[in-house]
């Protein structure tokens, strides 16, 4: 199991290193975090990381000082190991976090895609570790492609529309309404591929969609890509598995989850989405790994 990093706010503020925090322990602390800011750079490959890493971990007092410069940059520390380096993603108040409407408005000038962004985002999640004990597995390694992530979300789409025919529900609701129950009706009418005249695939089709999504979190060393069949192919790397293992228990996650679309076993517990998911809604700026 990953090595959990648990501290409060008030204990970090009071560090005491040695008696008194030095300007050098202050630039290394600052130094970690920095590196953890760059979230391709492999701990292996860099000695002063790999040392730094190593302080953090046999250093109680040097690990709170590194915690509490993250916490002041508005980050929250995920993990701190050797396979994942300094793992921390952005609190929703800090200048580190991306919103998803910004990452939409860069990747469409149709701002009803926010839905489609999303909801790539939160399929190529639930298709990378589609069962609990993946998630909780450190030496799990999810493997997903471009076309196969497009498939996911379609057989979602028809899954949700056999939900609502047997429901009796309004099957063309406002674009704008919140919820996969709109979103799929999006996602099912729009092209799956098309292609410009040299053959390029279209930026507003759904594979076009995933394949942005698949860059913007290759781009942020979540994913490594592995070859270019079925659209691209990519997988997951040990601080994707951790970002998702922190958003496990949302809403839109555990709604598509649980259409069983894919496997998920009975596994043990917190990593399971709820049970009680009849009002769960997507809202318009979900995604991974973004704030709302």
């Amino acid at each position: 199991m990953s090595e959990q990093v648990e501290w409060s706010e008030p204990e970090a503020a009071a560090v005491q290193v040695g008696g008194a925090v030095t300007p050098a322990d202050a630039a290394d602390a600052a130094r970690l975090v920095a590196f953890g800011l760059q979230p391709k750079l492999q701990p292996a490959r860099d000695q002063e990381y790999t040392e730094l890493l190593r302080r953090y971990r046999e250093d109680p007092p040097f690990a709170r000082l590194a915690d509490a410069v993250a916490t002041g940059l508005g980050l929250v520390v995920l993990e701190v190991s050797p396979r994942a380096g300094m793992a921390v993603t952005a609190a929703e108040d800090s200048v580190f976090a991306v919103r998803m409407g910004d990452y939409a408005r860069r990747a469409s000038a149709d701002s009803g895609d926010r839905f489609l962004h999303g909801l790539a985002h939160l399929a190529v999640a639930a298709l990378a570790f589609p069962r609990p004990e993946d998630l909780a597995d450190d030496g799990y390694i999810g493997r997903v492609s471009v076309n196969g992530v497009d498939a996911f979300v379609r057989q979602a789409c028809r899954r949700l529309e056999e939900r609502a025919e047997e429901q009796g529900e309004n099957t063309d609701p406002a674009t704008d309404a919140p919820g996969l129950e709109s979103a799929w009706r999006i996602w099912a009418r729009r092209s799956s591929a098309g292609a410009t005249k040299d053959a390029r695939r279209l930026a507003g089709s759904t594979t076009g969609i995933v394949g942005k999504a698949a860059a913007f979190l290759t781009d942020s060393g979540f994913l490594q890509r592995t070859g270019d069949d079925a659209g691209g192919t990519y997988r997951t790397t040990a601080r994707y598995q951790l970002q998702v293992r922190d958003m496990a228990g949302s809403a839109a996650l555990a709604e598509l989850l649980e259409l069983g679309v894919v496997p998920v076993t009975d596994g043990t517990a917190s990593l399971l989405p709820a049970e009680d998911t009849d009002d769960l809604e997507l809202a318009a700026d979900a995604g991974l790994p973004f704030h709302a």
